[in-house]
């Protein structure tokens, strides 16, 4: 669940005024990691609030939130049951209540809650569609059915309801409604990725192949980091004889997840058909680290290991199969050829009069046939040709017959996620909006990215590292990691550390500028400006102390900033499409006065740390971009450029740079330039660059 439920629920739950302020304060920093996707610290600072003040309503629901981020469905529903305990008015309660019981199987006490939250709510889209998706899981098609009918005339531009329908109807085996409720859908939205991957998927079971291919490419282009949309089109084109086509699509699954099991498996099959031995057995490997009772991945290696030679790495492996299928004929008559090759005679006639054995006793029921070996069995495959690849079994199937098909995914799974990412509200989906790529930040941690892996270098950052005086090497990324329990913990001790230190020495900066750092770690944005600022008042020229505090201080306006409407929200932290203008520009829409007034103050002085920086080492390249991100957020496109241009012009391999100047070059209706800039951003591994110039070119 991303960030776009923390939106939906915190909106209407405002704090009592008359706590104390201490813990209004605890309760805004777990607010902060709630937004800021530190789950597992938001939830310590809500659990003080609750020990402090177990009969506020509030704490329990935030971390109910927190919990659902963190697929802890128990835990959530206890929780908002707790704090609806305290205020059974508390209308988000419900909701998040009801999101956790759909999760966990239980449809009717779900229905409930979101009925209640309707009966505060009438007309909410979210709780009426969630209700009727619950219908739906308990099979109770008719009220699903009547509940769709009323969403959709209530909210007839809404294509979200057309697909979340389209599915039920698809369940039911009605392809007809479905197909129309897709091509409503994606007439409503064209630039919405699960509804062409949904109605790829109907178009593949009603035997429009063809059909299909085009839908999931579309689907790709939209969305191209859902790994489902790759298996799906993979199994397609193997269907159609493109071993190519589908090597590159779990090629592209695997760069993406290298744990993605289905990929690896299907992959290992693929490389077994071409001939590429050893590659598949590194794939099996794979799969079989992760599942060790996958006794088909076992089977194929031990085939590869005999085709490659390795017998007595083959014997093990149809040693544990045949221990798990012990009338599984194939196995004893591919042993016995590995057995031969190891001069263990006596073994392998034993193997061969068994396998006999069982084929005259239980018929040819265990698979294979009178003296099958490894050679003859792909002989017979690549005879077979094109009915042998066709084969595909679900991936709970587990008859070991089936070890050379195809995985797919379970029908059962397939339903599930139709639903669920409506049910939970995927940020990824709602892909109408376009986010700048984030400020850079110092820090200790950051978020591993498969396809982007650029390591930053600064020299400043280099010269700080080398005097190792805060413990930890510090980095620069723009993707920041939430923080373990154990590092959380380390974080609290440190700042306890730093503390005493500056009780020794108060006039040393670098106390001070770590000290921060650990407050802005553990999201207390006020203690670490406070620890920022001595930090200058001690050393003027304390570059990264400036840097971090302009970091720190835009963070907190973001943050405030989701204090106020959706609408305000997406307005003024983000760049929209103007999905109508056909020239392809970025529409450009202007904050409302009480969130200019309320922001100004802090865009100032975040503006003058940047400036301090640049001046102070204009070598600095981080420091163009974010305050070209700043001025971006107050739709000075034109200066945002000129920064750009300049971080460009320090770093030609700037990635985000690239991206987000051809972000706002579309907004001065520069389209040409700025699709050059997303183009150079998505050659350097920022893939949703493509999904933008898709919708440009059109």
């Amino acid at each position: 669940m991303k960030r776009i439920i923390v939106f939906i629920l915190l909106q209407v739950c405002i704090f009592h005024s008359f706590a104390q302020i201490n813990t209004d304060r605890v309760i805004a920093i777990g607010r902060n990691a709630l937004y800021f996707e530190d789950y597992i610290l938001s939830i310590q600072y809500f659990n003080q609030v609750i020990r402090a003040k177990p009969w506020l309503a509030q704490p329990y629901f935030y971390r109910a939130v927190a919990k659902l981020n963190l697929d802890d469905y128990s835990g959530a529903e206890e929780d908002c049951t707790l704090a609806l305990q305290q205020n059974p008015f508390l209308v988000q309660a419900y909701y998040a209540r009801g999101i956790a019981r759909q999760s966990l199987g239980k449809y009717e006490p779900a229905i409930q809650d979101y009925m209640k939250g309707l009966e505060f709510r009438p007309k909410d889209r979210s709780m009426m569609t969630n209700t009727a998706i619950a219908y739906i899981q308990k099979k109770d098609y008719e009220k699903a059915k009547e509940l769709f009918n009323e969403i959709i005339e209530s909210y007839p531009k809404d294509s979200k309801s057309h697909l979340a329908r389209g599915a039920m109807y698809t369940e039911t085996g009605d392809t007809i409604s479905a197909m129309n409720d897709y091509n409503q859908a994606i007439e409503l939205d064209p630039y919405y990725a699960p509804a062409y991957g949904n109605r790829a998927l109907l178009y593949y079971q009603t035997n429009k192949t063809d059909e299909a291919l085009i839908d999931f490419n579309e689907a790709i282009r939209l969305n191209p980091r859902e790994e489902g949309y790759y298996i799906n089109r993979g199994l397609i084109r193997y269907n159609s004889n493109d071993l190519r086509g589908a090597m590159s699509d779990y090629d592209q699954v695997i760069a993406m997840n290298s744990n993605n099991l289905i990929a690896r498996f299907n992959r290992g099959l693929l490389r077994f058909h071409v001939g590429d031995y050893n590659r598949a057995v590194e794939d099996f490997d794979v799969v079989i680290s992760m599942e060790p009772d996958n006794y088909m991945a076992y089977y194929n290696r031990a085939l590869l290991y005999s085709q490659i030679g390795d017998f007595q790495s083959a014997v093990r492996d149809y040693d544990l199969i045949i221990d798990q299928y012990p009338n599984f004929i194939p196995a004893y008559y591919n042993r016995a050829e590995a057995k031969r090759h190891l001069n263990d005679i006596s073994g392998a006639d034993k193997d061969y009069w068994y396998a006999m054995e069982l084929e005259r006793t239980h018929g040819n029921a265990g698979g294979g046939q009178a003296g099958q070996t490894v050679a003859s069995t792909q002989q017979s495959d690549r005879k077979e040709g094109e009915e042998e690849k066709k084969d595909m079994r679900e991936e709970s199937d587990k008859n070991i017959s089936k070890f050379n098909s195809l995985v797919i995914y379970d029908k059962e799974e397939q339903e599930k996620s139709k639903y669920q990412s409506e049910i939970r509200g995927r940020v990824q989906d709602k892909n109408i909006r376009i986010d700048l790529q984030p400020q850079f930040i110092l820090t200790y941690y950051e978020k591993i990215n498969q396809i982007k892996e650029s390591v930053y270098y600064n020299k400043t950052i280099e010269n700080f590292n080398e005097r190792n005086v805060l413990g930890w090497k510090l980095i620069i990324t723009n993707q920041e990691a939430s923080l373990n329990e154990f590092q959380i913990e380390a974080h609290f001790t440190s700042i306890n550390e730093y503390s005493a230190k500056i009780e020794k020495n108060e006039n040393n900066a670098d106390y001070y500028f770590g000290r921060g750092l650990d407050f802005m770690l553990v999201q207390d944005f006020t203690e670490a400006i406070n620890n920022f600022d001595k930090a200058i008042e001690t050393d003027p020229s304390y570059t990264l102390a400036y840097f971090s505090r302009a970091v720190v201080r835009y963070k907190q306006m973001e943050y405030e900033q989701s204090n106020s409407t959706q609408d305000e929200l997406a307005e003024a932290m983000s760049i929209q499409f103007n999905t109508r203008n056909t020239a392809g520009y970025i529409s450009q829409t202007t904050p409302t006065g009480n969130v200019s007034e309320n922001r100004s103050y802090t865009y100032e002085m975040i503006l003058r740390d940047y400036n301090s920086v640049i001046q102070k080492d204009p070598s600095f390249t981080f420091a163009y971009f974010n305050r070209a991100n700043l001025l971006c957020s107050q739709r000075d496109y034109k200066a945002a450029i000129l920064d750009y241009n300049e971080a460009i012009r320090r770093d030609p391999e700037f990635a985000e740079a690239y991206f987000n100047r051809g972000l706002a070059r579309l907004s001065q209706g520069d389209a040409k330039r700025g699709i050059t800039d997303l183009s150079k951003a998505g050659e350097l591994g920022i893939i949703n660059a493509y999904n933008i110039i898709k919708r440009m070119t059109e």
